[in-house]
């Protein structure tokens, strides 16, 4: 879940999700590609909007924009984008779409004022049900399994935005850099001046 996204977000789901997939063991005379289970990353944007559009679900995978032809592999993208659902969860659970029903469940579900709706959520969706069935059956290895992963996009995440202030940093002292070593050419200074200049520190 992130709650707010940073510009980085396309590319930090992109990794995830290759992570997600890459990871499955297919070594072995008896295995091959084939025998690769299909892996979703769902990414649920809380706060925010991300995407221009209203939509509040979009699904990604590999597809050639100009000729219009997916590669029907195995892994996909899906976001979810929370602040756009007050007037979904409006409508009668019953006229609910699958991923209408998800979305809800996952930004009401601790909303005391919407009970009701989750539990008619929870009576018409079967797999919603039986998710929460499973959130509460996870076992240790999983939760440390879950807390590792989460582990690694905290230090990725963290990492990125330090090395990005960085680089803006950088990009902010050449361009200061630059501007001071106009108007020094502009003063009458001589190139061979505003070198020294810079080598020396000054």
């Amino acid at each position: 879940m992130s709650l707010n996204p940073n510009y980085f977000e396309p590319v930090r789901l992109e990794f995830h999700a290759g992570k997600l997939f890459t990871s499955q063991d297919i070594r072995g005379a008896e295995k091959s590609y084939d025998d690769l289970k299909e892996a979703y990353q769902i990414a649920i944007l809380a706060k925010g909007h991300f995407f221009l559009d209203e939509e509040f679900m979009h699904t990604f995978e590999y597809y050639d924009p100009d000729c219009k032809i997916s590669l029907g592999g195995k892994s996909k993208i899906i976001t979810l984008e929370l602040s756009k659902l007050d007037r979904v969860v409006e409508k009668p659970a019953i006229d609910m779409n699958t991923q209408e029903s998800w979305a809800v469940y996952f930004r009401f579900l601790t909303d005391k004022s919407k009970r009701f709706k989750i539990n008619d959520i929870l009576e018409k969706e079967e797999g919603i049900a039986m998710a929460s069935e499973v959130l509460l059956s996870i076992s240790k290895d999983e939760i440390e399994q879950a807390r590792l992963m989460s582990e690694l996009k905290y230090e990725l995440d963290t990492q990125s935005n330090l090395v990005e202030a960085k680089r803006e940093g950088r990009r902010e002292g050449r361009k200061e850099g630059m501007q001071e070593a106009i108007e020094l050419l502009k003063s009458g200074k001589s190139l061979e001046e505003i070198i020294r200049k810079y080598d020396n520190g000054q």
